[in-house]
């Protein structure tokens, strides 16, 4: 899959909601808030999905 700068992402085995700053091929760079402190991490694109909310809560 491809994603594009903005698009909120998720890992694909669940988890928080990020937003992607950077992409390059297949490597894109996320960025997340962790309380209060701004985290950015390189995945592979595989590792992904589109972040998805299920009523009022992402898939987790």
């Amino acid at each position: 899959m491809s994603f594009n700068v903005g698009d909120s992402v998720q890992p694909v085995i669940g988890g928080q909601r990020m937003r992607v700053v950077s992409v390059e091929g297949d490597t894109v760079e996320c960025q997340w808030t962790n309380l209060d402190q701004e985290q950015t991490r390189t995945f592979n694109s595989s590792e992904l999905a589109l972040y998805k909310e299920d009523d009022d809560f992402g898939v987790c």
